[in-house]
């Protein structure tokens, strides 16, 4: 009885909570009468009282921090508690930060006794003139703001006629006003009651779990028995392969002594090389007796095929794509984001993609170039968690080709709205998972690392890392990549260093993760991290020696062969000769030609057309076709069309441009292509002729090498028929790591 008692309680406080956040003013005060002459209790609720408290208290600290004029503090505060999509979306939210920076800007002018200390104003200004440069470029050509873009080159601000209203006594307390105003409304918004709470968590989001889930087993099904046939296929060749390689020694002995071997049996032995397709037509079209022909066919056999000449895609009215993508419904944005994706993922490799993407960039499809607060990269915040998720997905396919990236990498805008995302996103799996990818393909770029690192993007990986068993396979795979990939700068290996012991224990705990694709990565980051001597320091005093050498006894003989490089590391008392003084300049010297389009991409689609609803290039050709061009499947439009110039990518690497100094550690981007490649290797020296090292190796055992296969042929789509799945075709997945590659001398 007392249970039920107990449970009446907080179910009262639900409902006293919920009717007092509607605002059911009357309704709430009939309801509390009759529970009191009832004598039933209302209990306040605990998550409710909780948030209020903690609202209460992050108030309270961005008020502080107001007043005291501490930068820092603030907007570390404010990215942290107000939401990403008001501050990007909502003109008063944008209209206050923008006067807020003006505040912090100019406070030791408003504030300071005496001459302010010219280190910390410059600094102050500076931080505004990057504001203004970057988030705060959107308002640029509003008449109100205007002005202010001038306040970083004026010498002395107070005294200019057009700053005097900064510098009255009353806009310091008016601006306080507004701040505290837009709080009190922001975080009553947040303050979202339990009881509705409970109900979206248990209501339609268990059906489209299970139906999601429906579709991922269906989907793993259908790619388990297309291995299976793979995997028999090749088991067979290898069998005939050792049987005819038997009769080959055969025949040899028999040579030996002094048999001859007939025309007709060479026919048998060589047809039998040759897939089904190709054997009832060599055996009566091909001479075998002549000399050479048997070598001659089974070379060409292994040959790649010739590719065919593929139609470009029909052009598209790109301003009305735009137009609908910002103004149209969420259904349709998302049916124009698939459809411009699969373009992309669908389109032949070669001139086919190429054209599309180039139009692509052209166009500004993504409004990179654009300062519009609703351009089309806002999508990223839309309220639609399909939009978002679509909207993610598409950038993940342009960041798996080198000009995409190169398109995305040259503002840091597209990399900072992503790092929002990737944070904030904690309802769909599917959003972070491409957010993350992309981000781990900005890694190849010397700039964007950069950038990255500065954001504190390895403490959040550190942090979503510490439990790798709630993460899906490509976002451990991801993640651990990216984190690799950032631990390879001197920068990255500082940062890990502020929080050693957790970077340590995390990457010691992955080392025994059930999923082996991570161990190259893993082993890569301990590696480039214990060149650092305060980590070594931490690490011997958690005994990771010992810890290394127990999977050493488990490991195979790769595995082992790694391990015994990081604890040689472990051991070492010196640094990586010239490694860590020269390894953060920002020469974008990447080797950026490698493309894999993953068939991630398009896995677990979440929109269906309904009858009537066009979707894919259906959609595109019919309501978007390019205005006076030709479709080019029409009759009268070109089978072929000259391809528009590629933008360029990056540099050559030193190799190619005639090296650098010695000290110059390089970097070259290689694609992982299946997991049937070979697993990532930690190399040691390979001595040349003469105890020498040759130019690919290494001096004294420093360095990791941590090598992939490149491109295999272009992974298969899942819309596309494809070859016959028996032939063994090579599906691309899996992240871009960056080799580290300390040349000899």
């Amino acid at each position: 009885m007392e249970d039920i008692l107990v449970h009446e309680s907080e179910l009262l406080g639900l409902v006293k909570e919920y009717l007092d956040f509607a605002e059911f003013e009357d309704t709430l005060k009939t309801f509390s009468k009759e529970c009191k002459i009832k004598g039933k209790p209302l209990s306040k609720t605990a998550g409710g009282s909780l948030r209020d408290s903690k609202s209460l208290i992050i108030q309270r600290d961005l008020i502080a921090a107001f007043d005291s004029g501490d930068q820092k503090v603030f907007f570390d505060l404010w990215e942290e508690h107000i939401p990403s999509s008001i501050r990007a979306g909502d003109s008063l939210a944008q209209k206050l930060e923008f006067y807020l920076h003006i505040h912090f800007a100019i406070y030791l002018l408003k504030h300071s006794m005496g001459r302010p200390d010219k280190e910390e104003l410059d600094e102050r200004i500076s931080y505004f003139k990057t504001y203004l440069e970057t988030k705060g470029a959107a308002l640029s050509q509003t008449t109100e703001f205007l002005p202010f873009y001038a306040l970083p080159f004026v010498p002395n601000p107070m005294v200019h006629p057009s700053f005097k209203e900064l510098f009255q006594d009353s806009w310091t307390p008016e601006l306080k006003l507004k701040l505290e105003k837009f709080l009190a409304l922001i975080f009553k918004a947040s303050n979202t009651p339990k009881l509705l709470t409970l109900y979206k968590e248990n209501g339609q989001s268990n059906k489209e779990m299970l139906q999601q889930l429906h579709q991922q087993l269906v989907e793993a099904e259908r790619r388990s028995m297309t291995y299976l046939k793979r995997y028999n296929k090749i088991q067979a060749d290898y069998h005939n392969l050792i049987g005819v390689t038997a009769e080959l020694v055969d025949s040899l002995e028999a040579t030996v002594s002094g048999k001859m071997i007939t025309p007709e049996y060479l026919q048998s032995v060589c047809v039998r090389l040759f897939s089904n397709q190709m054997r009832q037509s060599l055996a009566h079209s091909v001479d075998f007796t002549r000399p050479g022909t048997a070598s001659t066919m089974l070379r060409a056999s292994l040959a790649p095929a010739k590719l065919k000449d593929v139609p470009l895609l029909p052009s598209l009215d790109y301003e009305k794509l735009k137009k609908d993508l910002t103004l149209g419904s969420d259904r349709l944005k998302a049916f124009l984001l698939q459809a411009l994706r699969w373009r992309l993922t669908t389109s032949h490799p070669g001139e086919q993609r190429e054209t599309v993407l180039q139009a692509y960039i052209s166009n500004d499809l993504l409004d990179c170039h654009s300062h519009s607060q609703r351009g089309v990269l806002q999508l990223l915040h839309s309220r639609s968690e399909v939009v978002r998720q679509y909207m993610a997905r598409l950038i993940n396919a342009f960041a798996s080709l080198a000009e995409g990236r190169l398109y995305l990498a040259q503002s840091t805008k597209v990399l900072r709205m992503l790092e929002e995302r990737l944070k904030e996103e904690d309802k769909d799996i599917i959003t972070r998972e491409n957010v993350l990818g992309a981000l781990q393909k900005f890694s190849l770029r010397r700039p964007l690392q950069t950038a990255m690192i500065r954001d504190g993007l390895i403490f959040w990986l550190i942090d979503i890392l510490k439990d790798p068993d709630c993460l899906s396979d490509y976002t451990l795979e991801y993640s651990v990549a990216l984190l690799m990939n950032l631990c390879l700068r001197s920068a990255g290996k500082n940062m890990c260093a502020k929080v050693a012991g957790l970077v340590l224990k995390v990457l010691s705990d992955l080392l025994g993760h059930e999923n082996h694709e991570i161990q190259p990565y893993v082993n890569g980051a301990l590696y480039s991290i214990l060149s650092i001597p305060s980590i070594r320091e931490e690490a011997r005093a958690m005994g990771m020696e010992d810890i290394l050498r127990c999977f050493i006894k488990e490991g195979n003989a790769e595995m082992i062969r790694q391990i015994e490089f990081i604890i040689k590391q472990l051991n070492s008392e010196e640094l990586l000769d010239g490694v860590l003084e020269s390894d953060d300049d920002e020469d974008e010297d990447d080797e950026e030609d490698h493309d894999t389009m993953e068939a991630d991409l398009d896995k677990d689609e979440l929109i269906q057309p309904q009858l009537g609803e066009l979707s894919g290039e259906k959609l595109l050709t019919t309501e978007y076709l390019g205005p006076g061009r030709p479709s080019h499947f029409s009759p009268d439009g070109p089978a072929h069309q000259k391809r528009l110039p590629s933008i360029p990518a990056g540099r050559l690497p030193p190799s190619r441009r005639g090296g650098r100094c010695g000290r110059q550690a390089r970097s070259v981007v290689a694609s992982r292509t299946s997991r049937r490649a070979s697993p990532a290797r930690l190399g040691g020296p390979q001595p040349a002729k003469g105890g020498a090292p040759g130019p690919g190796q290494w001096r004294d055992h420093q360095g990791i090498y941590i090598s992939r296969h490149l491109q295999a042929p272009d992974a298969l789509h899942p819309r596309d028929p494809g070859p016959d799945p028996t032939q063994g075709q090579g599906v691309g997945s899996g992240p871009s790591v960056l080799l580290v590659w300390p040349p000899a001398g």
